[in-house]
């Protein structure tokens, strides 16, 4: 039996027993997640505290919708510039500005004079300079990262894709508790004011600023993992997916208006969260058969069907019971999409694939988020999710590795990643 037929034969038997606290026992684990996490909140805080403090006159919010829109669109092109210079020069000499630069933005917007132009200026300058903290996090706990072997990196990347959507049941219910005590333009504060505060604790670790590619390419290839055709199909599947979760903002602000229950807005989103943190947790507390690529159809799936009965509920309470539904298969089909991107990364860009993955989605979420602002459909909804399954599912044998797994990849499997030319 060669090398590389033994890694293979060792990929697909159960992998060692690794539970979640063995993984928050490794040094420095804990404060790079918490910092990620706390200088994540904007993202989940953002959309809907644009929302809420811009209005413009236009009907029925359209006009907030499209500014929080392009808070996405702003953040999915300026992500990955930020995370090809980490991946050059580490996120110590690269997250404090994008931090600053992106609080100070939002206080222009809850200061500024309300104009259009000046928030569509505050709005884009926030999202593009937004530091991709979730994408550093995933490189340090990579395959050439903190963690000390294969089971530790899959079950923190679950860990990951799980924790992370407190970020949409905290953001979201902040948002809404700010406003309703003080203001909107005190939301917008608020976002400014975490999202510098968990940077600050990220990059302060020894880990983080220990932190250098020393695998850069000797040319620079400026295309990166845009090069790759499984990550184009996989990036494709989660923009769609993306359309999905976008969506879901407008269509809770319309709830609560339709119902007249407030609480809605925040708490729909918040919701799917909650279903969300319980499916990320489930799925990365064991090993699951199949390859990732199976993973990522049948969740995609589910994910489609889970939005069915929030369609047709009728009162307040089955809306929001319905929307936790669908969450229980999104961190789980984040979480296969994150390790699917570490093992297909290319050498010396993997903060960049990351961000890159980071970037469709939201896209998507800009492209759900106009639609449903404009249309207010909530077909928008399972649209985009079964979107998402289709276009995974045709091309599976693309996407399909030897990482039964999802295992990140071992320096003997890097032979067997699609050439990168």
């Amino acid at each position: 039996m060669t090398l590389l037929d033994d890694k293979r034969a060792s990929a697909s038997r159960p992998l060692p027993g690794v539970r979640y606290r063995d993984v928050l026992r490794v040094p420095h684990a804990a404060q790079l997640l918490s910092g990620a996490l706390i200088g994540r909140l904007p993202t989940g805080m953002a959309p809907l505290a644009i929302l809420l403090g811009t209005d413009h006159g236009a009907e029925e919010g359209s006009s907030a919708g499209l500014l929080a829109a392009v808070y996405l669109v702003a953040n999915a092109i300026g992500g990955p510039l930020s995370a090809r210079l980490v991946d050059r020069h580490g996120p110590r000499h690269v997250f404090p500005v994008g931090a600053a630069m992106s609080s100070t933005a939002f206080l222009a917007l809850a200061a500024g004079p309300g104009e259009v132009g000046w928030a569509v200026a505050a709005v884009t300058v926030a999202g593009a300079t937004r530091p991709p903290l979730d994408s550093a996090l995933r490189t340090l706990w990579g395959a050439k990262g903190v963690m000390p072997s294969p089971a530790h990196q899959r079950v923190a990347l679950a860990l990951d894709s799980g924790t992370q959507e407190l970020i949409y049941i905290v953001g979201p219910l902040l948002v809404a508790t700010i406003v309703t005590a003080m203001s909107a333009s005190w939301a917008l504060v608020a976002t400014a004011a975490v999202g510098a505060l968990g940077t600050a604790l990220f990059v302060s670790t020894p880990v983080s600023c220990a932190h250098h590619a020393n695998s850069q390419p000797a040319r620079p290839d400026w295309l990166g993992p845009i090069r790759s055709v499984r990550l184009r199909v996989l990036y494709a599947g989660m923009a769609c997916a993306g359309v999905t979760i976008g969506a879901l903002t407008p269509v809770a602000v319309e709830a609560a208006e339709r119902f007249d229950a407030p609480g809605l807005s925040g708490g729909l989103p918040a919701a799917l969260s909650c279903g969300a943190v319980l499916g990320g947790l489930a799925y990365g507390a064991r090993s699951w058969p199949g390859s990732t690529a199976d993973h990522l159809i049948v969740l995609s799936a589910v994910f489609a069907a889970g939005w069915i009965p929030l369609t047709i509920a009728g009162n307040p309470a089955t809306v929001l019971s319905s929307a936790a539904l669908p969450g229980l298969a999104m961190a789980p089909l984040l979480g296969a999409a994150f390790v699917m991107t570490s093992a297909l990364a290319p050498s010396g860009h993997t903060t960049e694939a990351h961000a890159l993955l980071v970037a469709f989605l939201d896209i998507g979420c800009a492209i759900g988020t106009a639609a449903a602002g404009l249309t207010h459909s909530q077909l928008l909804l399972p649209a985009g999710a079964a979107a998402a399954a289709l276009t995974l599912a045709t091309a599976r044998r693309r996407l399909t590795t030897t990482y039964s797994h999802a295992l990140p990849p071992t320096p003997e499997l890097e032979a067997e990643k699609e050439p990168h030319q």
